[in-house]
């Protein structure tokens, strides 16, 4: 007895899909393109009117939780070519004032902790990000480009050295959308 594992994916109107060689899929939509490679042995991607539909007649654990990775990958294409990501964060610190710049591909941090080297974080290719007094916030279509930049950041602030619980000095996440 073979099950088909079935899983579909909505896009609205103004969004346009195209599904090239090698699996090669192009998302357009108002905000922008995007371009991904998705494919898996056994799972096929499809497209029917107004929906992306992601097929697998193997129904073995792996190939179930592939369909569920490719089809949350597709979604997040589309959200992000319809409406876009954006993570606001905050600048917290209570000893030092941070100074935030932003330059062509990197977010200089000043100041933290008062060291005089200041710190930097990537920002990944489809993001980019915006300082506004304590507030920095990381918009773009790509939901991993958006999301590893916001992780730079938060990283490039780790406190090393001192207590943690006295020094909580960095930037954090407050808001998803």
């Amino acid at each position: 007895m073979v099950k088909e594992l079935v899983r579909r994916v909505e896009f609205p109107e103004g969004v346009d899909v195209e599904i090239g060689d090698e699996s090669l899929i192009k998302v357009t939509g108002p905000k922008g393109s995007l371009t991904r490679r998705l494919w898996y042995p056994g799972i096929e991607i499809k497209k029917d009117e107004s929906c992306l539909v992601v097929d697998s007649k193997v129904t073995r654990k792996r190939n179930r939780a592939m369909v569920g990775t490719l089809t949350s990958h597709l979604a997040n294409m589309v959200k992000g070519v319809s409406e876009g990501f954006e993570y606001r964060m905050k600048a917290v610190y209570s000893h030092f004032p941070i100074q935030l710049k932003v330059t062509k591909n990197e977010l200089v941090i000043g100041n933290f902790l008062g060291e005089r080297k200041p710190r930097t974080a990537k920002i990944m290719e489809n993001a980019s990000v915006e300082v506004s007094g304590d507030e920095v916030i990381v918009t773009g279509i790509d939901k991993e480009g958006v999301g590893q930049t916001m992780a730079n950041i938060e990283q490039a602030t780790r406190v090393r050295g001192f207590d943690i619980r006295v020094f909580q000095d960095g930037i954090y996440l407050v808001d998803k959308r």
